[in-house]
């Protein structure tokens, strides 16, 4: 749940937090309170935030991001920690099927693009910049599942079309990776090390753009409806052959790669557990 980003000040950030915990519950309460009433608990009354504190104590609160990619704001308690991003690595029981492995090996590394499930009915005018934009700068790619009805027939031989492949298999094996800007496809990319271009749709994607090119480790984001093989081509160009981004991408992975985001959690939710 992301507000709008707004130039209103501290009050609106504030009250943001406040409807958004406000809606959180709301739509939450109904299992919350199902959930308490099997453990013999009162039921969460209306206009409270069960998420903030119990019997008087603040909850804590686990964020899994990592402190190298966002910083903890000042304003936050000691209650809300910024533990690391949380990995489930697929890539150790996927097998690659032949023609990845061949398409990977038949020429220079390919990018990456996919764009989850935001590319929707507009997804012939995306593909139309993406091919284009690839020919323009020589580049080769492999496109993620998700593309409406196309099939390999319907693209040149730069372009493969792939089902399922684990990105953290194949971000390590790609010049650059080309998303939408979710914060998993983020984290995946930063932790490979990859040079990263984000075209947000929305939500909390345009914030993801913003924190990779500020730590240098991509070109600026490119909002969806300012897609255009012109703005495309000039990202690739840089995500490619910008030194700068390459040793800030690398860089960023040596210390995502550093951390436990996972352990950090266990071991923040174990220090809760009452003797």
């Amino acid at each position: 749940m992301t507000a709008p980003v707004l130039p209103l000040g501290r009050g609106y950030n504030r009250l943001t937090y406040y409807v958004g915990d406000l809606l959180w519950t709301h739509f939450t309460r109904h299992q919350l309170n199902s959930w308490r009433a099997s453990m013999g608990l009162a039921p969460v009354k209306p206009f409270t935030f069960p998420y903030r504190e119990i019997n008087g104590q603040k909850v804590p609160t686990l964020y899994p991001i990592s402190p190298s990619v966002v910083q903890k704001p000042s304003g936050w308690g000691e209650h809300m920690h910024l533990t690391g991003f949380w990995f489930l690595d697929e890539a150790q029981a996927w097998i690659p099927q032949p023609e990845i492995l061949q398409f990977l090996d038949s020429g220079k590394k390919p990018l990456y693009i996919g764009f989850g499930s935001m590319v929707g009915g507009s997804f012939k005018k995306a593909l139309q910049i993406v091919a284009e934009s690839l020919e323009k700068t020589g580049q080769r790619a492999i496109l993620s599942s998700g593309w409406g009805g196309l099939s390999q027939e319907d693209l040149p031989k730069n372009i493969l079309k792939a089902d399922f492949i684990p990105h953290s298999w194949l971000f390590e094996r790609v010049a650059a990776v080309v998303h939408h800007g979710g914060a998993g496809t983020t984290a995946a990319g930063l932790r490979a090390g990859a040079p990263t271009i984000v075209v947000p749709f929305g939500g909390d994607q345009p914030f993801w753009g913003k924190r990779v090119y500020e730590l240098g480790a991509g070109p600026a984001p490119i909002p969806r409806k300012k897609l255009s093989v012109e703005r495309l081509c000039e990202a690739i160009d840089q995500a490619v052959h910008n030194e700068s981004i390459g040793m800030s991408a690398r860089l960023i992975s040596s210390k995502i790669q550093a951390e436990d985001g996972t352990g950090e959690a266990v071991k923040r939710i174990e220090s809760c557990r009452r003797v």
